[in-house]
């Protein structure tokens, strides 16, 4: 059987929020479908929403993950200096970046070929069991392989958010862990540079070009 295997790169931002919902951002100025971001969001009651922008990004990260509802709405991410606002219809999220700590400051020190490659997503794994929930590498449905390889670390050191018009709260840890897929976010908010890698059983898809990656994203 034929395996598609596609490679996003980007950042990915994890927020916790007092109200209970959680929010991930995924940031991809260079994927298969071009540049785009979408959102997966998770209630305080466990349900679990999509915001992606195009029916094709839908159904692909739907086919992915888990979610209970999905939604197509325009998302939109916009970084500057520390703070970066996302706008994904209902969603309204704004979120300032602090300085990066150790693991950070290590992770930036990986030579950048070595950390786009899913054999070091498979030796980030081991560390990556030190925090709860966290996982480089599994799989999140039968027939997919998902690696994530981190480049750079920083914590979210403040955030605001609205959802369906509602406040979701001060800035929180991302607790409980999120359910999409085969594991969580940190538990303490973050933005993480990251090459993600899925591989999937069936026929392949053409992908369509590869977008670049923006200069002013690449500060962060």
């Amino acid at each position: 059987m034929d395996r598609e295997r596609l490679v996003f790169e980007g950042w990915i931002a994890a927020v916790g929020t007092g109200s209970g919902t959680r929010v991930v951002v995924g940031h991809w100025p260079r994927s298969p479908f071009g540049p785009f971001s979408d959102v997966m969001l998770e209630r305080a009651d466990g349900w679990r929403v999509l915001l992606a922008p195009t029916a094709e990004t839908a159904a692909y990260v739907s086919a992915v993950y888990h979610f209970d509802e999905v939604r197509t709405v325009t998302v939109q991410v916009r970084a500057h200096d520390r703070v970066w606002d996302v706008s994904a219809g209902p969603l309204a999220l704004s979120f300032t970046v602090g300085r990066r700590g150790l693991l950070g400051l290590l992770l930036r020190a990986v030579p950048r070929p070595l950390a786009r490659t899913t054999s070091w997503a498979a030796v980030a794994d081991v560390l990556a069991r030190f925090m709860a929930g966290v996982r480089t590498r599994g799989s999140s449905r039968p027939g997919v392989r998902q690696w994530y390889a981190a480049g750079d670390l920083r914590p979210i050191v403040a955030a605001r958010a609205r959802f369906d018009g509602r406040d979701l709260g001060p800035l929180a840890p991302v607790r409980p862990p999120l359910r999409f897929g085969f594991g969580s976010a940190p538990p303490a908010p973050s933005l993480t540079r990251v090459v993600s890698t899925v591989e999937r059983a069936g026929p392949g898809r053409a992908p369509r070009g590869r977008g670049r990656l923006r200069p002013s994203c690449g500060r962060h």
